[in-house]
């Protein structure tokens, strides 16, 4: 798998997140701990695009 690519697929991913998060948050009575650990995934995701965008420069 080129780099490209799977910075594209973490791109997704960390999308995916993101709508998760969002759906979670709309709900009448959220689970906060599932928002903790969906907010981390997220966070992890995107520190790891960062760090392979900057290996690539």
């Amino acid at each position: 798998m080129g780099l490209e690519s799977h910075l594209q697929e973490l791109a997704e991913k960390h999308h995916k997140l993101d709508e998760q998060i969002h759906s979670e948050q709309l709900r009448p009575h959220p689970d906060d701990l599932m928002l903790v650990e969906l907010k981390k995934r997220k966070l992890r995701l995107k520190e790891e695009i960062e760090r392979l965008r900057h290996e690539v420069h």
